[in-house]
């Protein structure tokens, strides 16, 4: 009689590795399988890592425990396995944590959900009614229909179709209730610009490759990038591949979802969080049966179970958005090439302002590059104008200059529509008392309350707390006496009804609207319902209003300076992005830049339209400092509850720290934010080259060590935040 087999299972949870199950005889599975096991006094879902080993002989170690059950879904394909141990060393995560993030959707791997519906028979009852007659011309079409959808279709009542049931006429049955994925039309476009063409001929070329490479789609905006990545799709779906394309954000999703099925006559499948339970299952198991052939999502969507993924394709693949801050800490562009290379498929990465380290790979020969110069069609480039604030001073409590008014004014005359743009949500951004001076801090961070009017709250953009506007100051008790200081996207609101009172408004924010609403406003602006626009970063990339010919940006100043060794690069990208939102038709655009450092490189680049001499003093001075994408980074924070015990244990461990030629350690330091949600925080910064094994590195100094009770330990590989 032949031996049990022995399997390793890997759990979706915070463990070194997969865990042994004895596999019940006649069970038959497979490295993929996903499986029910007992892991203390519960089950839990996790995937078949190995098959094989056999079983130790009896007495010897632990009895090991059987597998519960073999769920009947596709299995976890070998590329997507290889790719969780991937992702898992290169972050310094557990694999289970990684699998858990492709575990989001338990549900998805047991049967499918049905619906009772009704099903022409071809039998005529004995009493036929008109009514009847149309229900049953209906049905003949020889599909199963849902009752209420039968009977609205033909004008009926449901006791119509209950008589045609008792009558023989119609019969019940089951059918899934998830909506089955449309196949795309697969067709060349017509109307590309030659150097348009030129670009689609070499992203075809690269899935006709059918191996890894990397193609930076570098156009300005409003170039036609997106037109010409479908040519890409395109090919890829004649191929019989999946696609996947990537966005930093949900509130993009809408007009990309329009285009893409306009170019493919059906909408791709979505994945983020704002989908309902039902929805992520249906998209799931589409995923992982080959159903669904284009999906648009978010980050998360890498970590989808793909039959046969062939491409992706990375939208503004500049955005920090596609950083992951929180649990597993990875950069979902980054991962996605390393996805390309690990199943042999092409990635186009696509921007107007690429990153500097794409741009570098670029120079390195590592990436392929693809180029647009010019706008599509009739439309041109913005011209861009500094306004010195220096020389232009404001009205006390106001915050748009009067160069700027009057060019606001002047579009509104023309049936225009203008975008005033400030990247800072709510009201003001401070409130301080003017009596004793006290401001109001948020109780768990480090960090003030920012006033949100229109909610009449004070809110912490860390932790999300809240609170009311108190009429009192809490520190002195003095009435009146609480001010906001400086402009957030409201109090800027507030401003534009005093000086524009006969304009439509439009305000975008995240914290304002989302979902049907914010997408509804984004058809509206497109429709010219809207004649001023007032926005955050919300409205600075992916968006196309035809109207819209004047973009004003209130405080360029505003994300300069620090310690952020990006804050220059994410600028020049953001600033770009929003002056990139006016002239996208016919009618040409400008933009206009409210600045005091009107000197700075950055603003000279911006309003000369010379980006090539701005990106080569940036990768000059990155490359002097050692700084990525010419060194490597990596963040240690240490977190607790108790600040005394955490900075111990944070001094602790820099005694640990291993020598290394080529990498060095700056810390322990309290972070710049140094109390979030209660935690105290101190950060350690390794800087190394290029070359370093910076993840060995910290592997080595963390072995042996293990934080307990409140301490915290979170290791972010190319950090992007430095908060």
């Amino acid at each position: 009689m032949p031996a049990q087999q022995v399997v390793d299972v890997l759990l979706p949870l915070a463990l070194p590795g997969p865990y042994s199950y004895l596999v019940p005889k006649g069970l038959d599975v497979a490295p993929g399988d996903y499986v029910r096991v007992p892991l203390g006094p519960r089950d839990t879902i996790g995937v078949v890592w190995s098959v094989g080993r056999p079983p130790r002989p009896e007495g010897e170690g632990p009895k090991l425990r059987p597998v519960r059950e073999k769920y009947d879904a596709p299995r976890l394909k070998e590329v997507q396995r290889r790719f969780i141990e991937w992702v898992a060393s290169y972050n310094l995560v557990p694999p289970g944590l990684v699998l858990r993030m492709c575990l989001r959707v338990p549900a998805a791997l047991g049967d499918p959900r049905m619906r009772m519906g009704y099903r022409y028979t071809g039998a005529e009852p004995e009493r036929m009614t008109p009514q009847r007659a149309r229900v049953l011309d209906i049905a003949a079409d020889g599909l199963v229909w849902r009752a209420s959808e039968l009977a609205e279709a033909a004008g009926v009542t449901s006791a119509v179709i209950k008589g045609l049931v008792d009558a023989g006429a119609l019969v019940q049955e089951h059918f899934p209730a998830d909506r089955p994925f449309q196949q795309p039309r697969i067709q060349p476009h017509i109307g590309l610009s030659r150097e348009q063409a030129a670009a689609a001929q070499a992203l075809r070329a690269a899935v006709a490759e059918r191996t890894f490479s990397v193609t930076l789609l570098d156009g300005v905006t409003g170039s036609g990038k997106t037109e010409v990545y479908c040519e890409a799709i395109a090919a890829a779906l004649a191929a019989d591949r999946q696609v996947l394309v990537l966005l930093p954000e949900i509130a993009l999703t809408a007009g990309f979802i329009r285009r893409l099925e306009e170019r493919f006559g059906t909408p791709p499948a979505e994945w983020h969080s704002a989908l309902k339970s039902t929805e992520r299952e249906r998209v799931w198991r589409g995923v992982a049966d080959g159903s669904a052939k284009i999906i648009l999502g978010a980050r998360s969507a890498l970590f989808l179970p793909f039959d046969r993924l062939g491409l992706i394709v990375v939208d503004e693949e500049h955005e920090a958005a596609f950083k992951q801050e929180e649990g597993v800490t990875y950069h979902a562009r980054d991962m996605a090439v390393a996805y390309g290379s690990l199943g042999r498929f092409p990635v186009i990465l696509s921007s107007a302002t690429p990153s500097l380290e794409s741009l570098v790979n670029v120079d390195r020969g590592r990436y392929r590059h693809a180029t647009l110069s010019a706008r599509h069609g009739a439309a041109r480039l913005p011209t861009i104008d500094l306004i010195d604030m220096r020389t232009t001073p404001l009205e006390r409590g106001r915050w748009m200059s009067e160069p700027l008014v009057a060019e606001v004014v002047k579009a509104l005359n023309e049936g225009e529509q203008a975008l005033l743009f400030l990247n800072r949500r709510g009201y003001a951004p401070l409130t301080l008392c003017r009596a004793c001076g006290h401001r109001l801090q948020c109780p768990n961070c480090e960090a003030w309350l920012v006033e949100h009017r229109f909610r009449r709250q004070l809110i912490c953009h860390h932790c999300g707390f809240a609170a009311p506007v108190p009429h009192v100051c809490p520190s002195c008790n003095a009435e009146n006496t609480l001010v906001p200081c400086g402009p957030g996207i409201e109090r800027l609101a507030e401003e534009v009804a005093d000086r524009f009172p006969d304009a439509r408004t439009a305000i975008l924010s995240s914290d304002l609207l989302r979902g049907a609403g914010l997408r509804q406003v984004f058809r509206d602006i497109a429709d010219r319902r809207y004649d001023i626009v007032i926005g955050t970063q919300l409205v600075a990339k992916g968006h196309h209003f035809p109207g819209l010919t004047l973009v004003g940006v209130i405080d360029a100043d505003l994300v300069l300076g620090g310690a952020d060794p990006r804050a220059a690069e994410r600028t020049y990208q953001l600033l770009s992005q929003v002056a990139g939102r006016a002239g996208r038709e016919s009618l040409p655009g400008r933009a206009f830049i409210q600045t005091y450092m009107p000197d700075h490189p950055l603003m000279c680049a911006l309003a000369s339209g010379d980006r090539a001499s701005f990106l080569e003093q940036e990768k000059k001075q990155r490359e002097q400092a050692g700084m990525p994408p010419y060194g490597r980074l990596a963040a240690l924070i240490i977190s607790g509850r108790d600040q005394l015990e955490t900075e111990r244990f944070a001094r602790e461990l820099s005694l640990h720290i291993p020598e290394a030629k080529g990498g060095r350690v700056f810390g322990p330091s309290p972070a710049p934010i140094a109390l979030v949600r209660g935690r105290y925080r101190y950060r350690f910064l390794v800087q190394a080259e290029r070359d370093f094994n910076i993840q060995g590195f910290i592997a080595a100094w963390l072995s042996g060590i293990q934080a307990r009770g409140s301490l915290r330990i979170d290791i972010d590989i190319d950090p992007y935040s430095f908060l």
